[in-house]
């Protein structure tokens, strides 16, 4: 499927890219807005190969539990490209003078143009890294590689997906801490590599708003589900593309009113219109969100005491009638629950609660 719409947050981003490190750059928004889609449209598509080498790492779908989860992530082994051999070869030879051999892994990275996803690394030296636990020397060996690259005419760009998963990691201290002091150093001070960190985590993209360490060091991009206008430009966009033809106005305002300009929701729409009707996909939709907000409110009854359950509500009652709210309307114990339970989405730039879909506003507004 083409990739549509986003140009505004597109040319935001290769500015940044095209322009000397200065700042790590954090790219949030709600659950399944297109962030990750985004951030491969960029990489794909509007880069120039020759100018750039990307490190991408997705923590999405990983178990991380250790230190050493974390490491063997970004640490992995190529069967690289005969036209990218020399290169990777070049790359390794000042760093390596020991043994040459890599570690076997069952997951082995590939290397497709010049998206890394793992760091070439020899296996002796990957398990000297694994046994020392010391951030220092993998910080250390990381630099070396970008320098390299530099050295080679490219501009290296670390993007860390779900970077939150390793948020309660500790070695010495906590390991995201020594990596933001890492990342500073790569962005402000050494202007070597240019560093993404993506995250649906609204509470962990609050908290490092809120760190002083960060204070002019960051920027912030907010990749939001599509406001009223482009949602429904989309669905046209995708009717097209999928069923050969245009919905109504009516139709289109329909599907609006159920699920508001969530992405992946209007996709599921469309694709399910190939064979049901679009009203039985709706109530489908709207049926299966009401459920899932009973049964949560149900696990918080029982889990908690009345107090907490009644602050609870009183919460979401707030919505009934408003989409977005301040965040200071809901108390801080309550807004942070409820945002962890991905119920609702903290915007920290703005100070904005609003639920994580239309489908949770609309099962808030029917149930309570």
């Amino acid at each position: 499927m083409k990739f549509f719409n986003r140009e505004k947050e597109i040319r935001e981003i290769l500015s940044i890219i095209e322009n000397e490190p200065n700042f790590i750059y954090f790219i949030y928004g709600p659950i399944n807005s297109g962030k990750t889609a985004l951030i491969n449209e960029i990489i794909n598509n509007r880069l120039d190969k020759d100018k750039y080498v990307i490190f991408y790492f997705d923590l999405r779908e990983i178990f991380i539990s250790r230190y050493d989860d974390f490491i063997r992530i970004l640490f992995k082994t190529y069967t690289p490209k005969k036209s990218f051999f020399d290169w990777l070869k070049n790359l390794l030879k000042p760093l390596i003078k020991d043994s040459p051999d890599f570690i076997d892994i069952p997951s082995i990275a590939s290397i497709t143009s010049n998206v890394l996803t793992g760091i070439p690394i020899p296996k002796n030296l990957l398990n000297q890294l694994l046994k020392d636990k010391n951030s220092d020397d993998v910080f250390n060996y990381l630099t070396k590689i970008f320098l390299e690259v530099k050295k080679e005419g490219k501009q290296p760009i670390i993007i860390l997906d779900e970077l939150q998963k390793i948020g309660d990691l500790k070695i010495n201290g906590f390991l995201i801490y020594e990596l933001f002091n890492y990342f500073i150093s790569l962005t402000k001070h050494k202007h070597l590599c240019h560093v993404f960190c993506l995250s649906s985590d609204s509470l962990f993209i609050e908290k490092v708003y809120n760190e002083a360490m960060l204070d002019g060091r960051a920027k912030y991009i907010l990749v939001d589900d599509f406001d009223k206008k482009t949602a429904l430009k989309f669905i046209d966009f995708l009717s097209e593309e999928i069923l050969n033809k245009k919905l109504s106005n009516d139709e289109k305002e329909l599907i609006y009113s159920y699920v508001g300009g969530k992405p992946i929701d209007i996709v599921y729409v469309i694709q399910e219109l190939k064979n049901k009707e679009l009203k039985e996909i709706l109530d489908y939709l709207l049926k299966d969100a009401i459920q899932k907000l009973k049964y949560f409110l149900e696990d918080v009854k029982e889990e908690n005491d009345d107090d907490f359950y009644k602050k609870v509500v009183d919460a979401l009652k707030i919505f009934k009638e408003n989409y977005e709210v301040e965040d200071t309307k809901i108390p801080k114990k309550i807004r942070e629950f409820l945002i962890k339970k991905n119920i609702l989405f903290l915007n920290p730039i703005d100070g904005i609660l609003k639920p994580q879909s239309f489908l949770i506003w609309n099962a808030i507004k029917r149930i309570l």
